[in-house]
This record gives structure tokens, C-alpha cells and sequence, in this order.
């Protein structure tokens, strides 16, 4: 499979599937996540993971989600780049994203892209 740039999926409705949804515990570092975090199915990052995302707007778990990808964490330390995936017609502000991630961001030097 073929490695994937975030700039692929921006402004597209996109699916994904959570294998974090929100109040579930982090397993090796053990916080909670506030939001569903989840990953794009069929896909490579630049880790060699599937490319993560973030849902937000959604105020419950779910184990999958179809959304629209308003923006994109790009890190700048490593190759690990997220989604920010909303419901379709929300509208959310650079800072109102990174107040929604910060709970994990806060530890990688990142800039959002929309």
C-alpha cells in the first residue's frame, strides 16, 4: 500500500473507524481521551500506521464516523500527521482545534493545517 499525505483528504468527506473512542484510556500512557481518536481504514501514514484522526463536534464514543476533514495536524518532529475530522457544515478556528487536541499535541511541535 501506498503512503498517503494528509493534503489528500482536506475538505473531502472521510470515514473512519476508532480504536480510541472518547473516555477510553490511553494503553501505554493511560490518559483519557477526551474526543474519539480513530484512524482512516486502507491507508499509510508516515509511520507506516494507518493515518490517524481526530473527530470532533461528535459529543459521544462511536466506533466509526463519516465526516468532513476541515483541517490537519502536520507535525513538524516526526512523521506521524492526523486529521481533524467534523461533522459536515461545523466550522471550527485554528485555536479552537488546538484546544480540542492539546490533550495529546501538546507534547509535538505541530502546526494546523486547513
Amino acid at each position: 500500500m501506498k503512503k498517503v499525505s494528509y493534503k489528500t483528504f482536506l475538505g473531502k468527506k472521510v470515514k473512519a473507524v476508532m480504536d480510541r473512542p472518547m473516555g477510553s484510556k490511553h494503553p501505554k500512557w493511560g490518559f483519557i481521551y477526551p474526543i474519539n481518536y480513530g484512524y482512516i481504514p486502507n491507508t499509510i501514514s508516515g509511520d507506516g500506521e494507518e493515518l490517524d484522526a481526530y473527530i470532533i463536534g461528535v459529543f459521544e464514543p462511536v466506533k466509526e464516523y463519516e465526516g468532513k476533514c476541515i483541517a490537519a495536524i502536520h507535525r513538524l518532529d516526526e512523521d506521524d500527521d492526523k486529521l481533524v475530522i467534523a461533522p459536515e457544515g461545523k466550522t471550527y478556528t485554528k485555536e479552537q482545534i488546538e484546544a480540542l487536541v492539546e490533550f495529546q499535541e501538546r507534547y509535538f511541535k505541530h502546526e494546523i493545517i486547513e
